[in-house]
């Protein structure tokens, strides 16, 4: 088997005509496929470059939201979402975009994380300022569904000795 990219991940809006709004005109991203569910739902396709889509279900009677079980609570405060569940989706952009892209989301009324924020391999995990350790530059938002997003700009590429942790787990030691 070899996979060669992500070619959509799916998702449930409450609102679809809210869902389209903001996809196409606060993040651009051209609404490319509609489907009518036979059930009464619909199904939608986002392009978000690369190949890629993100999907959206939306059903008549679909279930309420979930934060702090399917979906995140508060970034960062409370970020952990349950086994199974999307914690958040992150969109590449260029990193020289990424202020501007921050003005653009709070100018629009979005809920955004007030700041870039440049993660390392720090105890913490993040850096007040970009030095050469910060491999992902970011920033968080969500949707009008409660999807915690990120735009992401990886700064350097990664090498083997980026991968210097052993899994954790139940199973990990078994």
């Amino acid at each position: 088997m070899k996979i060669t990219g992500v070619n959509h991940l799916a998702l449930v809006c409450r609102d679809m005509g809210e869902t389209v709004r903001f996809y196409t005109e606060v993040l651009g991203m051209p609404l490319v496929k509609t489907v009518a569910l036979p059930d009464g739902g619909q199904h939608f396709f986002f392009d978000c470059g690369g190949g890629s889509c993100l999907a959206f279900f939306w059903w008549p009677t679909t279930p309420a939201a979930a934060p702090g079980i399917a979906s995140v609570r508060s970034f960062p405060a409370d970020s952990k979402t349950a086994v199974g569940s999307m914690n958040h989706v992150a969109f590449t952009v260029d990193e020289a975009d990424l202020e501007a892209c921050l003005q653009r989301l709070q100018a629009a009324g979005v809920p955004a994380f007030p700041m870039v924020v440049s993660h390392d391999d720090s105890p913490m995990g993040v850096a007040r300022e970009p030095h050469p350790g910060v491999f992902v530059r970011s920033v968080y938002f969500t949707d009008p569904n409660g999807i915690m997003m990120e735009l992401a700009a990886f700064t350097r590429d990664f090498a083997a000795a980026d991968v210097a942790h052993e899994p954790a787990g139940v199973t990990a030691h078994a």
